[in-house]
């Protein structure tokens, strides 16, 4: 509890504001719920832009390749705790890749209904926006269809 100026004190657990009134009354008032503003550091925006300006998911390794760029003193610890954040915020989200470590996109992108193709030779992943569709034909008979996910793999026009 902080005691200010005036006489009255602040919590910031339920965010109520006390004081003491004449005659032994007691004023109680709600304050909006205060939310910590994330402070935007230069390496936060040059992960934010590496996602933006690559515009397909990335690893790790990728990310921190491409943002440091921009901030040569960038730590790969740094890039792991920013990737924390910005999942934990929405902001991106994971895509998991089978037998190896998940890439990330901007959950705008994620917001879309999209496959991915997987290049074998330089092991980048990228999106595919559509989709085939009519898999429900080749579930077995008697099972039903809730969710796919599509991944093709190949080289891509770089690796070609």
């Amino acid at each position: 509890m902080l005691l200010n100026g005036n006489g009255m004190s602040t919590t910031n657990d339920n965010c109520l504001s006390f004081g003491v009134l004449k005659a032994g009354l007691i004023s109680i008032q709600r304050y909006p719920e205060v939310v910590p503003v994330q402070r935007q550091t230069k390496q936060m925006q040059a992960i934010r832009d590496a996602f933006v300006h690559a515009g397909r998911p990335l690893s790790i390794d990728e990310l921190h390749d491409l943002a440091a760029k921009d901030i040569t003193s960038l730590g790969q610890r740094t890039v792991y705790r920013a990737v924390r954040k910005l999942e934990d915020a929405g902001d991106i989200v994971s895509v998991p890749v089978p037998g190896s470590a998940d890439r990330y996109e901007l959950a705008s992108a994620a917001s879309t209904h999209h496959h991915h193709f997987h290049c074998t030779g330089c092991d980048r992943y990228f999106d595919i926006h559509g989709c085939p569709g009519g898999l429900n034909k080749l579930v077995p008979e008697g099972f039903q269809l809730e969710h796919h996910d599509l991944t093709l793999s190949g080289l891509c026009a770089s690796c070609a």
